[in-house]
C-alpha cells in the first residue's frame, strides 16, 4: 500500500513537471521594475508644482539614503560591476542577473595578471598564484618548455563549455580552473 502511494505521489510530479516545463528548467531572476524608493523617486518628476515636486524629491531623497545605510539598497555604477565581475572571472556561478546579463559589454572573457608563486598540485601541474589573489591549478598534463617563474605575466581567456586556459609570458596555454 505504501509503495503504491509513493508511486502515485512520483506520478502526480511528474505529470506537474511535464505539464509546466518552465518548473523543471533553471530560471534567472527578472530584473523587473527598479526598487520602490527608486520607483517613488522617479515619480516625482511627473509632479507639477515646484515646492511640491522639491519635497516629494527631498522625501524620496531621505528613503534612498537611508535604504543605502541600511544595506536594503546596493547602487553599483559600470566600473564597480566590472571590477566585481573580474573578481568573480572563473567561477561557476548562476547568472542572477545581479550584475548584468553575460552577453553584455560589462562581460569579462579573459584577465590579465602577474604571477606571484606557483607550486604542485597532486597531478605534477602547477597551481599559480596571480597578484589579484587568485589561484588557479593546472588540469591538463601539457609541459612548459620554460617553466614559470613568478613576475611573469599571464593571460587566462574563457574557452568553451565553462573552460579556461591560462597563459604564460606568451607560452601555449594550459587549461585550468580556479580554485579560490
Amino acid at each position: 500500500m505504501v509503495r503504491l502511494a509513493s508511486v502515485g505521489v512520483v506520478a502526480l510530479a511528474g505529470l506537474i513537471l511535464a505539464a509546466d516545463p518552465a518548473a523543471s528548467a533553471p530560471k534567472k531572476i527578472a530584473e523587473g521594475p527598479p526598487p520602490a524608493q527608486v520607483t517613488t523617486l522617479l515619480n516625482c518628476r511627473a509632479i507639477t508644482d515646484n515646492a511640491e515636486r522639491l519635497a516629494c524629491y527631498d522625501k524620496a531623497a531621505a528613503a534612498v539614503s537611508e535604504a543605502v545605510a541600511k544595506r536594503d539598497l546596493v547602487v553599483m555604477d559600470r566600473e564597480s560591476v566590472k571590477k566585481t565581475k573580474r573578481g568573480l572571472f572563473g567561477f561557476s556561478i548562476p547568472n542572477l542577473g545581479i550584475f548584468g546579463d553575460d552577453d553584455d559589454e560589462v562581460e569579462i572573457k579573459q584577465i590579465d595578471g602577474t604571477l606571484v608563486s606557483t607550486a604542485f598540485n597532486a597531478d605534477g601541474g602547477y597551481i599559480f598564484r596571480l597578484a589579484d589573489g587568485s589561484r588557479w591549478t593546472q588540469i591538463d598534463s601539457k609541459p612548459f618548455a620554460i617553466p614559470p617563474i613568478n613576475g611573469d605575466k599571464v593571460v587566462v581567456k574563457k574557452g568553451t563549455l565553462g573552460s579556461y586556459f591560462m597563459a604564460v609570458e606568451g607560452s601555449p596555454g594550459v587549461k585550468v580552473k580556479r580554485l579560490n
